[in-house]
């Protein structure tokens, strides 16, 4: 009986495991299947792209010439130097520029005696080359030729004369524009000498403070789609900053039961053309007031932020929601701000220069004299302007002893039309301390687009000179010039930083001049538009790995230093993703890298500017020198398979007009032939490509041959390789209207070429994988599949190895699935699916500051909604976030209203990295009633892995199921706006009024001893009066009124 219970256990036992048992033996079973799938599938596919590509006779070559190879370590903070002070001296030269613009206008000025009847016909932007009914040019639009010119990205353009341009609002025949326009040609010949004497020069110009605005050289311009030209140089930030010094502004607007109607809107436009006037280095609130005093941002409360765009767009969006109700309270409302300005003055916070309250009423009922007792005088360090609005006058006096009395100016606006003018006027005042010393401070600007190429601007203010003016403190306007920051980049070129290193500037502020991931576009339908807020990237939201902002303290204190950190790049490495159409899944390590990077900085004498170089680690640290004759380099340069890349800067040759048609290559073979001896060129790179064009001159009769030969591998399509030096060699295995991808390694496809930007996606690819091995990656000309294959070889000695060059071939995507299919069909089928697990692949998070969510119009709060995106297929196939993540359309999964708008905002979001070190796994998968096997196989040499699952289980039914994703349990995966309502109300406010660390500007003119002697307009004389509304005046009509 006991013998019986012993083997009734057993069989129990024996019943209750055999699933487990058979679990395993088929888990066996697949292993070993899998596992000789990959090994033939792997093996045929290495000797194909070995055979077409030649990378192991271009492997040998390099091991043939390694004795004479000499290895160079790179110096990082020799090289930051370097760069920076060639930087400081291109900039100098522009900077001179301008200096000579400022004394031919201040010149000019002192020699012109205003003439109210002046006649004088001058080249108006809008008029000109247009023609009447009768076939006569109109006035003022006299002939003007333009041709277009590829130093100023192929634009119409007249480089022998400037012409002028004038906002709808202002009158072109205005004898105050007349005499302006005319005194302003003495700069025809000073734009025309500083262009001949420096080419690099883009474009110049002189804003008035009249409104008009002089440009070199000269243009059509265009009015919008409503014949209206809004453009007024007065409200451009290279004019305001060279005008003004630091502000702090508080803006105070009056919300009570009068202001409704008519006058509430022209409240609301005046607040948004004073926020217009704000910059980077201004600071500004703004309270409203009727029966209690209300910030329009409660968030704000207390303080003062800086005027960024972000800030300023956020105060229009609430500014525009105001509504008028109660009784108006001044009295409170300005005391709230005089304590504000005042903790922020005791503190050393803000601007730290000028401050003043604008207060924005229709009227005072007293004039609040104890509080001015109290708070501003007798020093007056606090401003106050007055804008009274509409036509009534009955307080309008208080408003303007408020004015008066506080060293601030009062003036009147009935209509929208007023507003621009009468706001302006606060400028002028702010600028008079600075004009009366004639100190000439160059203002550098953040970035801003001009024809989709970032610059950024030189300016100077221009003073009259006149003895008898120099009291009254008369600004005669701006005077600039544009940088295109890819100039200043050209002087850190890409060859000398490997793969992976780069070169970036920021600003005073922390805001990104310069920087590779640095996304000023995004799209909106079919156009590329600026992001709003594309000038003002912190650093910290591009290097946000520098959480302790070590980084961003020092370049914003303009040290000298290095650090090293390690880093997670975003590997934007192609713009479409494409689904495979077999079972066999290719695997990117470059959705994101793993660095180690070694920054360098420093800054740039006499700017405020600061420049950046990384150097990662195993690319960016040696460089490779080759020796080579030049008749034998010159031999192989020659071969018609050869290409260089064009953007970089072997040879310089946009100085001399006739070097400027010449390609880098044309350039590089007069240089080393003397037919161009008066060319300067970098000789070391030029060694380079010498060195590199000899070794891989094999390479065309090896390729040739192959094209040649009759059985030719069907789907091999092309050849191709890259070194560092930037040489490019190709051949065509087949006739290029065969080939599925015809923009591959043209301008067509950027993205696959040396550009100034970077190196070609497929070598940044194979840098980060074992030489020898072929990385696929799938693009497509017009959606046909065509994965393009590539493989790295490394040189050096000990630990100094690093990409010498990169080989690959370009095939079709059918011969890939012919080889995969002949290779499972010999030992059986099975079905092939995909699954990710974390024993399999890394989940790491990752930031984008620079995303550009979509929200409702009228939403202003600053949350954005949680944007709930599932996993895309392509997303799980390539890991590489840019396709989908980085799009910059980022919107949750709903339709939106036309409405709806692209905003700014800050996500986080999911990426997987695939361990590479598991060469395989299995695992089970629950579907439903039944388990579904998997057996993954990474295929030796190459980023491919190869799943296999049994057709038993039925995972149809499961949502959201695709032959690559099959887990019933896949979570959705978010992209979360930071600002959005994953956080509460507190810590998006923190972030709101959080100050981060800046370098004030070096110059401040708050106050000057003169300015109280200046007087009324009506005791100046005419000619003075066209130059500048004076400080202190009262006109009726306008109800200006400015007292010192």
């Amino acid at each position: 009986m006991f013998q019986c219970l012993i083997y009734h256990a057993i069989a129990l036992v024996f019943y209750a495991y055999l699933p487990d048992v058979l679990i395993l033996l088929v888990f066996l079973f697949f292993h070993f299947r899998v596992k000789s799938w990959a090994d033939a599938f792997g093996g045929e596919i290495y000797s194909i792209m070995t055979k077409y590509s030649g990378s192991l006779l271009l492997q040998k070559k390099y091991k043939d010439v390694e004795p004479i190879l000499k290895i160079k370590e790179v110096n990082g903070l020799e090289l930051v130097k370097k760069f920076s002070e060639e930087m400081e001296s291109m900039l100098r030269r522009k900077v001179e520029a301008v200096e000579r613009l400022v004394e031919a206008a201040e010149d000019a000025d002192l020699k012109h005696e205003f003439n109210s009847s002046l006649v004088f016909d001058y080249y108006n932007s809008l008029l000109i080359n247009e023609k009447d009914e009768n076939d006569n040019y109109v006035e003022l639009g006299d002939e003007f030729i333009l041709e277009p010119n590829e130093h100023f990205n192929n634009l119409l353009v007249n480089t022998t004369y400037s012409d002028v341009q004038l906002p709808t609002n202002v009158y072109n025949k205005d004898p105050d524009i007349l005499n302006g326009v005319y005194m302003s040609e003495a700069l025809n010949p000073i734009f025309v000498d500083n262009f001949q004497r420096d080419p690099t020069l883009t474009w110049q110009y002189f804003g008035s403070s009249t409104g008009f605005f002089r440009l070199y050289p000269g243009i059509k311009w265009m009015p919008d789609e409503n014949g209206v030209i809004s453009f007024d140089c007065r409200n451009r930030g290279w004019y305001i900053q060279a005008a003004t010094s630091p502000k702090d502004i508080i803006i105070v607007v009056d919300i009570s039961g009068s202001m409704k109607g008519l006058l509430m809107t022209i409240a609301k436009h005046t607040i948004i053309t004073i926020l217009d006037t704000l910059g980077e280095n201004d600071f500004v609130n703004i309270i409203a007031y009727n029966d209690y005093v209300h910030y329009v941002e409660p968030c704000f409360k207390g303080i003062l932020v800086q005027a960024d765009r972000d800030n300023r767009e956020h105060f229009k969006q609430l500014v525009d929601e105001l509504q008028a109700k109660g009784v108006g309270t001044v009295n409170k409302a300005v005391l709230e701000s005089f304590k504000i300005l005042r903790e922020f003055r005791e503190a050393g916070q803000g601007g730290l220069c000028n401050q003043a309250i604008m207060l924005i009423t229709d009227g005072a009922v007293e004039d609040y004299e104890s509080v001015f007792e109290k708070y501003n005088w007798p020093d007056r360090k606090v401003r106050v302007f007055t804008y009274l609005i509409g036509r009534e006058v009955t307080f309008a006096q208080n408003v303007k002893w408020i004015a008066c009395n506080n060293k601030g100016y009062y003036t009147q606006i009935s209509t929208l039309a007023d507003v621009q003018e009468n706001v302006m006027e606060y400028l002028h005042v702010l600028s008079r301390p600075m004009v009366i010393n004639h100190d000439h401070d160059i203002i550098w600007t953040e970035a801003y687009m001009d024809s989709a190429l970032l610059s950024c601007n030189s300016s100077y203010a221009v003073f009259s000179k006149k003895e008898d003016n120099r009291s009254h403190g008369i600004l005669l306007g701006v005077v600039g010039s544009d940088v295109p920051l890819r100039e200043l980049l050209k002087l850190a070129p890409r060859y000398k930083l490997g793969v992976h290193g780069y070169a970036f500037l920021n600003t005073n502020n922390g805001y990104i001049l310069s920087h590779p991931d640095l996304r000023p576009l995004y799209r909106e339908g079919k156009k590329l538009k600026p992001k709003p807020n594309y000038n003002s990237v912190d650093l910290s939201e591009v290097e946000w790995e520098d959480q302790d902002e070590i980084l961003r303290t020092a370049m914003i204190n303009g040290e000298t230093g290095y650090l090293a950190m390690d880093v997670k790049v975003p590997g934007c490495f192609s713009k479409r993703l494409f689904p495979l159409s077999f079972f066999l899944i290719y695997l990117s390590r470059n959705g994101f890298l793993f660095l180690t990077n070694d920054y360098f900085f420093t800054d740039i004498s006499g700017t405020p500017f600061s420049l950046g170089v990384v150097l990662s680690r195993g690319h960016g640290e040696y460089i490779l020198l080759g020796n080579t004759s030049v008749e034998e380099g010159l031999h192989d340069l020659l071969q018609p398979d050869l290409t260089l890349a064009n953007e970089w800067i072997y040879c310089i040759t946009d100085i001399d007009p006739d070097h400027r048609k010449l390609s880098q290559l044309e350039a590089m073979i007069r240089f080393l032939t003397g037919e161009e001896p008066d060319l300067e060129c970098d000789e070391d790179l030029v060694q380079e490509v010498l060195f590199d064009a000899v070794v891989t001159a094999p390479m065309e009769a090896y390729w040739t041959a192959l094209a040649l030969n009759i059985e030719t591998e069907q789907g091999v399509e092309m050849a191709f390789l890259g070194t560092r030096a930037g040489l490019m060699r190709s051949l065509l295995y087949v006739g290029s209207e065969k080939l599925s991808n015809r923009q591959f390694l043209t301008l067509g496809e950027k993205e696959s070429i040396f550009t100034m930007d970077h190196f070609p996606l497929w070598y940044r690819r194979a840098a980060e994988h074992p030489p020898g091995s072929f990385i696929y990656s799938i693009t497509s000309e017009e959606g046909s599949g065509n994965p393009h294959l590539s493989t790295t070889a490394k040189e050096g000695d000990g630990e100094n190895k690093f990409v010498t060059h990169t080989v690959g071939v370009q095939i079709k995507l059918e011969l890939l699935q012919r080889k995969f299919w002949m290779a499972t069909q010999q030992v059986g089928m099975a079905v092939i699916l995909w699954r990710y697990d974390f024993t399999t692949f890394l989940l790491v998070t990752m930031y984008d500051y620079q995303a550009m969510c979509k929200m409702p119009y009228h939403h202003h709060s600053g949350a954005q909604p949680l944007l709930s995106v599932r996993i895309s297929l392509q997303f799980l196939l390539e890991f590489n976030i840019c396709g989908f993540w980085h799009s910059d359309s980022l919107a949750d999964a709903h339709k939106h209203k036309k409405h709806d708008m692209l905003q700014p905002c800050d996500t986080e979001y999911p990426v997987f990295v695939y361990e590479n070190t598991i060469r395989e796994t299995n695992g089970l998968i629950e579907c439903g009633d039944c388990q579904k096997m998997f057996v993954a196989q990474q295929i030796a040499n190459s980023n491919l892995l190869l799943l296999v699952t049994d057709a038993a289980c039925d995972c149809s039914c499961v949502r959201d199921l695709t032959v690559f994703c099959l887990c019933c349990f896949c979570p959705y995966l978010n992209a979360v706006d930071l600002n959005g309502n994953t956080h509460n109300a507190s810590v998006k406010c923190d972030r709101m009024r959080s100050q981060k660390l800046r370098r004030r500007p070096d110059t401040c003119h708050a106050f000057h001893p003169e300015v109280h002697n200046i007087v009324s307009q009506y005791s100046l004389p005419l000619s003075l009066r066209w130059l500048q509304p004076p400080p202190l005046m009262f006109h009726e009509p306008l109800g200006i009124l400015s007292v010192e």
